[in-house]
């Protein structure tokens, strides 16, 4: 089949190298347009743009869906992997067999922005991907086929993200060769449906007066961005790790004891494992407490 794919991340990416090197003719790669990065405001391409230019692949980069011109009514299908815009029915229907999509949860689980992430944040023990047929909601469409993943202990929604993205070659392969031989895709129950919303910058700021395991799931679920935030001393720690430690610690309460670094929370303590303070680079958390010196009783915000 002659296939588009419309993504964005570096998540994409090893479904784009299947694609190329596969049966499939890939010829076209949309993705969102150059976005200014970093303090300088520098224009920088997404990870998938760079992929394209380096594979001498098509490279389209429309601003909105209005921008969208005809060219998808010659393709046979289009795979979308976190593109980030919303397409409207009337470009759905260009491509042979439509659009089809890669999402990183078990729907009608998880539909939205941020599914890893909030399965993190959830507490979730398993989660997966699902390639379903694109229609006008959000994530609403009938199934192809899920592929089942555990989530291990402390794993990190990036580190989350990166073991899902290996499930979506295999995944996107078994579609292809469903759709070529006329395999239906089956309807979502939507009672079953919840949600995962994009992160919110005030989300990211932990309440010590949580529990020490939803601490921590909210901790890795922000890491590596945009990470968790809390104040000491006046200045914002990103912490990206941590876990549940059996000391315990009044509430709020940080201190340094037996070389690991403990805040206080509403049951057990949280052990910090690594940390950005204001200005500088992740270091482990007691490279950390090491200069910063706690004093006794000492808190974090």
């Amino acid at each position: 089949m002659k296939v588009a794919v419309a993504a964005s991340p570096e998540v994409a990416i090893p479904s784009l190298e299947y694609l190329l090197n596969s049966k499939h003719e890939l010829a076209l790669i949309i993705s969102r347009p150059d976005n200014q990065v970093g303090r300088g405001r520098e224009l920088t391409p997404t990870a998938v743009s760079h992929w394209a230019k380096s594979n001498g692949i098509e490279l389209y980069c429309p601003k909105k869906a209005s921008d969208f011109d005809d060219r998808l009514k010659s393709f046979d299908l289009v795979i979308t992997i976190g593109y980030g815009l919303l397409l409207p029915d009337y470009i759905l229907v260009q491509p042979k067999h439509g659009f089809i999509n890669l999402h990183f949860s078990l729907l009608p689980k998880l539909r939205g922005a941020a599914p890893a992430q909030r399965a993190i944040i959830n507490g979730l023990a398993e989660t997966g991907v699902t390639v379903f047929q694109l229609d006008s909601g959000m994530d609403t469409g009938p199934i192809y086929l899920q592929t089942k993943h555990s989530i291990k202990p402390n794993t990190t929604a990036g580190e989350l993200l990166d073991e899902l993205a290996q499930l979506g070659p295999s995944a996107i392969g078994e579609t292809l060769s469903a759709i070529e031989n006329g395999i239906e895709p089956v309807a979502q129950d939507h009672s079953l449906a919840t949600s995962a919303a994009k992160l919110t910058k005030s989300e990211a700021q932990i309440d010590w007066s949580e529990t020490a395991e939803n601490i921590v799931n909210r901790i890795l679920g922000f890491a590596p961005n945009p990470g968790a935030t809390a104040r000491f001393r006046g200045e914002v720690l990103r912490i990206s790790k941590a876990r549940v430690s059996e000391h315990s610690l009044s509430l709020g309460e940080i201190s340094l004891l037996s070389g690991s670094v403990l805040v206080g929370t509403s049951t057990s303590a949280v052990e910090l494992l690594e940390v950005t303070p204001a200005g500088k680079k992740a270091m482990s958390a007691t490279a950390w407490a090491n200069g910063a010196r706690f004093t006794v009783g000492e808190t974090i915000e």
